[in-house]
């Protein structure tokens, strides 16, 4: 078989040629369509259902949350299994699907049996899923540099300005926010004032609640115009929410203010983030969507910050915090400068030891068409070129070389001894 083939190249050298430069063809669209990236994605073919029912113990939250959606999220074909983790105030279940299954078709199985899991959760209490991204999906960390500005400002700008604008750039599953103060209004109640009011918590939740919201009304004609009327409610200030009257004493309101204090804070933090030790800053984490080429959507998301920049209050500015496309790069001028090295070694041991160039050419054609080809097998079985498979390639260039210096040193002796033998049979001494 194998002489077959030999004979075969050697008598259609054009056919040889020509699948040679197919191949460096297909290999080079390969390298540009293949997604690059620092580490392999080995995380599970998973979908997470996050549930959050705040003030509630894990157990609750285990008995009324966690157990009625892991028992009814089993039917769903394809699964491996299912773990569901229970927190204070939140749900975690992860369906872990087989390997070759569609990441979205997936979560469109999971969509679908949520509808009818919810109905036998509490009241308001809606599941929802994460993000379609995976463990190693953190490309990139950024922070706003803000001397001066209050640590709420800065995170309202981030989640009202900066968040939404980077969501936009393809490949992007979730832009994350961390640090800083999200800001709310906070009512602080005197339990004496509400006994003597004979006021109740929940009267009071009920009355700010239904307080903060614009209703609609009926049209109204007038000298042949029509107008619409509504009810305009939005909170929009403290002053709005301390007059808010929740019931009657003695036909007297009783306002919000006559039974607490408003107060604009922070929500409750269960961390911080600190730069070098400098000081609490606010930023956040771009989540790359599964299967998405890392590189060219950290370089997205850099084109799009220069872009968010530019509307930015005077002095703000982006730093980052993590880019791993630094490591990207590094990986791939390693294995590029690995190659090159390969080659000028193998083409100068070629020419000392055997004085014949053409010898050295052939072996300079096959170490790229290899590299080539290498990469045709990674786009086709959808594997990225990162770390581990791009240090095999280098270290399968040793291999490709030392084949190559082995067989074109055995063709060069094999033909030489056959014209040494010609030559004697036609010169005999």
């Amino acid at each position: 078989m194998v002489e077959k083939l030999v004979s075969f190249s050697l008598k259609n050298r054009f056919v040889v040629l020509l699948v040679s430069v197919c191949l460096f063809t297909w290999g080079v669209y390969s390298v540009q369509q293949n997604p690059i990236d620092a580490i392999p994605d080995l995380s599970e073919n998973q979908v997470i259902v996050f549930t959050e029912w705040m003030g509630r113990s894990p157990q609750v939250i285990e008995a009324q949350v966690t157990y009625p959606l892991v028992s009814n999220l089993q039917g769903i074909p394809k699964v491996k299994n299912i773990r569901g983790a229970s927190m204070f105030g939140m749900s975690f279940v992860y369906i872990v699907f087989e390997d070759n299954v569609d990441i979205y078709w997936a979560r469109t199985r999971v969509l679908e049996r949520l509808n009818y899991a919810q109905r036998l959760l509490p009241q308001n209490v809606v599941p929802t899923l994460g993000p379609d991204g995976t463990g190693v999906g953190h490309v990139f960390w950024y922070h706003l540099d803000a001397n001066g500005m209050d640590l709420g400002e800065q995170r309202a700008l981030q989640d009202w300005y900066v968040k939404f604008a980077l969501q936009t750039v393809p490949g992007v599953a979730e832009v994350a926010s961390f640090g800083g103060f999200e800001k709310q209004y906070q009512l602080v109640l005197d339990p004496l004032k509400m006994q003597y009011y004979k006021v109740s918590m929940m009267e009071v939740m009920n009355a700010v609640k239904a307080n903060n919201n614009d209703v609609g009304g009926r049209k109204f004609e007038m000298s042949d115009m029509s107008y619409i009327i509504r009810g305009l409610g939005y909170i929009k200030n403290i002053k709005d929410v301390e007059e808010i009257a929740i019931k009657n004493y003695n036909s007297i309101p009783v306002r919000v203010k006559d039974i607490g204090s408003i107060q604009m804070g922070g929500d409750l933090r269960l961390g911080i983030f600190d730069e070098d030790g400098k000081g609490e800053v606010v930023g956040g984490i771009v989540v790359m969507r599964y299967g998405e080429n890392a590189d060219k959507v950290i370089k997205a998301v850099k084109t799009k910050m220069k872009e968010v920049e530019k509307g930015l209050p005077e002095g703000v500015t982006f730093k980052t915090s993590y880019d791993r496309s630094e490591l990207i790069e590094k990986a791939i001028t390693s294995v590029k400068g690995t190659l090159m090295e390969e080659m000028i070694a193998v083409s100068i041991v070629v020419l000392l030891f055997l004085f014949h160039w053409r010898s050295a050419l052939i072996i300079l054609i096959q170490i790229p068409i290899s590299v080539a080809v290498a990469f045709i097998f990674l786009q086709a079985f959808g594997i990225s070129s990162n770390i581990m498979s791009l240090t095999g390639i280098a270290l399968a260039i040793g291999v490709l070389v030392d084949d190559g210096i082995v067989m074109v040193e055995n063709a060069y002796r094999t033909i030489s001894e056959k014209q040494e033998e010609m030559d004697n049979n036609q010169h005999p001494i």
